[in-house]
């Protein structure tokens, strides 16, 4: 049995995702490859005739469905196998990070308007969501709503006006990510609020996530930095993808131990896909020695993304801003090991100067200027977290977590000056 999903890029039939015994197979259009302004959809599905077989095109499609528990109770909610990739994008893939929007063949992906189509939600409507989420991902099912957001934490892609939040319907693109509060993990909201906005006072380009309540339940909004608004208010789509998808990884591997990406396959994709990639690369370094210093463990391939912005010849890649930003340090019931390890280690307190040398050297930076950008971080890092920590205006002073956070980077940041500084690496 055969079975077809029409992939669109922005409001073009770009290509055909199909199914044929299990599995999986994309091709591109004909007219699209002769299209004047015919971009791929992936670093990994680069524009050609011929088709891509299960193994080239599951990586970037899957990529797009929730992971983990999320994704196995949307595999029950449709009564499908959780490995059902091409059932699930069938179910959930109309609102996808980027510019992709899958559709039963013969349908048209509708134009971006002014009257968007939005179920804009009352606080008790919205409770309700927060409550059914965990049981319920992506609202799965529900009339009018196919969206579909990576990853294994709860979220969904909603519309925010500055006032009100709804849901996206028929196609309607959505404005931000709705993140509720982590069960498992402590006043993650805060946790995740205070990291991103730490991000941006250290001039670090990071997506802009804000925290709300409603009803004494916190949530997240992050605002989605694959939209924006046009001239005329209509929100537009702009494409993106992530590291393992654009490396050809499917996501249950995005770990480093499992096989995924490391930080050298991660710079080497970066300088390829970018122009000029110099300034790219420099980013990714001060993304990477500020994970470290934070104590965001779980800073793995999918949690970086390429960013393709349109210009008058085409679209051309940048790193896309910065997200998922968590000290997850500080919680002692999850794992002390980075995703990606730093020179040969995966503990952060196990990275000696020679490491750090070890890592730029595999990334090909010079060490010089990899132990400069690291030194200016870590002396700079602490003043600016306590500088956000008690700015009344932010809301952060006097929570107990981000005084765990701050102590917890002003520790990392000490240790490493002095091993960066230390006359003789001992170790």
């Amino acid at each position: 049995m055969t079975r077809e999903l029409s992939v669109w890029l922005f409001a073009n039939h770009v290509g055909t995702l199909t199914l044929i015994d299990g599995r999986m197979s994309f091709c591109y259009l004909a007219a699209w490859l002769q299209h004047p302004r015919a971009m791929a959809l992936s670093a990994s599905l680069p524009l050609q005739a011929e088709p891509f077989d299960d193994r080239q095109t599951r990586p970037f499609f899957a990529g797009l469905l929730p992971e983990g528990q999320m994704r196995r109770l949307l595999a029950k909610q449709f009564q499908v196998s959780n490995q059902n990739d091409f059932v699930l994008l069938d179910h959930l893939g109309g609102e996808c990070a980027g510019a992709v929007s899958l559709l039963a063949p013969g349908q048209t992906l509708a134009a971006p308007s002014l009257g968007d189509k939005v179920q804009w939600l009352s606080d008790d409507e919205l409770v309700a969501i927060l409550d059914e989420l965990p049981h319920r991902p992506m609202l799965a099912g529900k009339d009018g709503l196919r969206l579909s957001l990576a990853g294994a934490q709860d979220k969904l892609p909603v519309v925010f006006d500055g006032a009100r939040i709804g849901l996206p319907l028929n196609g309607t693109p959505s404005s931000h990510i709705l993140k509720p509060a982590i069960p498992t993990l402590e006043d993650s909201v805060t946790n995740e609020a205070f990291c991103m906005a730490l991000a941006k006072a250290m001039q670090l380009n990071s997506a802009t996530a804000t925290r709300h309540q409603v009803q004494g339940r916190h949530f997240l909004l992050v605002e989605r930095y694959d939209r924006s608004t046009d001239a005329q208010g209509r929100r537009q789509r702009i494409h993106q993808e992530d590291f393992c998808q654009a490396l050809g990884v499917v996501p249950e591997m995005k770990y480093q131990n499992e096989g995924g990406p490391d930080l050298p396959q991660c710079f080497e994709l970066v300088r390829r896909a970018t122009r000029p990639s110099a300034p790219q690369t420099l980013r990714l370094l001060d993304c990477i020695i500020f994970n470290a210093l934070i104590g965001n463990h779980d800073a793995h391939a999918k949690n970086f993304s390429l960013l393709y912005l349109q210009n008058a010849t085409g679209s051309a890649a940048v790193l896309a801003p910065f997200y998922d930003l968590l000290s997850t340090a500080i919680y002692p019931t999850l794992t002390q090991k980075m995703a990606m390890k730093i020179g040969s280690k995966y503990k952060f307190s196990e990275v000696q100067a020679r490491h750090w040398e070890q890592f730029a050297e595999s990334v090909r930076l010079s060490r010089a200027q990899a132990k400069k950008r690291i030194l200016e971080l870590a002396s700079s890092l602490p003043a600016a977290a306590r500088k956000l920590q008690s700015d009344p205006q932010q809301g952060f002073a006097g929570n107990v977590l981000v005084e765990r956070i701050t102590d917890l980077i002003e520790q990392r940041c000490a240790l490493t000056v002095r091993r960066l500084t230390a006359n003789n690496d001992a170790n």
